[in-house]
């Protein structure tokens, strides 16, 4: 498996992350398997949340892992935390009390990466950064990102922190493209020209900050999935078209174009089935040419100008 550098961190970790908001749903011997397979397959990295199964689906994991000093290791761990029911907190407070949580439900000592869960209006930087300067000295997170957040928040952020903003977790996929169709439509009155993310995209390739794109296989906020829908047919056939030209499966074509851009964006896979594991893990060795990859932008129901 190639490895890609996190952000500034120094990380060497793989261009897919292992995410595991379902995984309290396969607890037992399948989510054994299922970790075990996406270790072997040399996809260590593993993307996690305190509100992912209120908090279970990293008990399952540390369970489903055989956690212990050896295991630990061998894998890279991610979690999140700043959304509350009803609320969102990026208090000083609760990150503390977040990450103690997660870091018991894991049973480790220390997360590799943590991120600021969903922007909170309420943000206080000051205590953002008193809390990451507290969980960077104990030695409990090592290195912090965001999620959802545009330039202007995580600027404002860095003008407090101590430590670089590694991360931002963004969601995008062939039938989510509103940070690359902006930028394709600058100067034009299509509706895909406004600018909803503050040009993120950009953002984050000046400051290297890797963009981890979550929910690649969905289209608009959880509708579904597009592979096999009526509404993404000619995707979904093209897609199956590219997948034999290049000899992967439609997931792996799929990663293969998420992985195409430039950016360096690190995709995150929320399947917990460990065959399609394997078919994601294959399309990280496919490089995609520039016509194909267009040719499945244009597919999706997106326009050049």
């Amino acid at each position: 498996m190639r490895t890609m550098e996190l952000g500034v961190s120094g990380l060497r970790v793989p261009p897919v992350a292992v995410g595991c908001m379902r995984l309290a749903g396969i607890a037992g011997k399948k989510a054994e398997e299922f970790v075990k397979t996406a270790i072997d397959l040399g996809l260590n990295f593993f993307d996690h949340a305190d509100i992912y199964g209120g908090g279970s689906c990293e008990s399952v994991f540390a369970d489903a892992a055989g956690m212990n000093d050896d295991v630990r290791e061998k894998i890279f761990i991610q979690s999140k935390c700043g959304i509350r029911k009803g609320m969102y907190d990026f208090s000083k407070e609760h990150i503390l009390e977040a990450v103690d949580g997660s870091l018991k439900r894991l049973r480790t000592d220390y997360l590799d990466v943590l991120l600021l869960h969903r922007p909170d209006t309420l943000m206080e930087p000051e205590e953002v950064a008193e809390a990451f300067d507290q969980l960077k000295s104990s030695g409990k997170v090592l290195h912090f990102g965001v999620s959802n957040q545009n330039p202007g928040q995580m600027e404002l952020l860095s003008k407090y922190l101590n430590q670089p903003i590694i991360a931002d977790q963004l969601q995008f996929g062939p039938a989510h493209t509103g940070m690359i169709d902006s930028g394709l439509n600058v100067n034009t009155m299509f509706d895909s020209a406004a600018v909803r993310d503050g040009g993120v995209l950009e953002y984050c390739r000046l400051k290297d900050i890797t963009i981890q794109a979550w929910s690649p296989f969905q289209y608009g906020f959880f509708e579904g999935v597009f592979l096999g829908s009526e509404k993404y047919a000619e995707l979904s056939k093209v897609i199956a078209e590219l997948a034999e030209k290049y000899g992967v499966t439609d997931n792996g074509i799929i990663t293969a174009w998420v992985l195409r851009h430039p950016a360096n964006i690190m995709m995150i896979s929320g399947t917990m089935n460990a065959g399609r594991l394997a078919e994601i893990a294959a399309g990280t060795e496919v490089t995609m040419t520039r016509e194909d990859w267009y040719r499945m932008y244009l597919a999706a129901g997106n326009r050049l100008p």
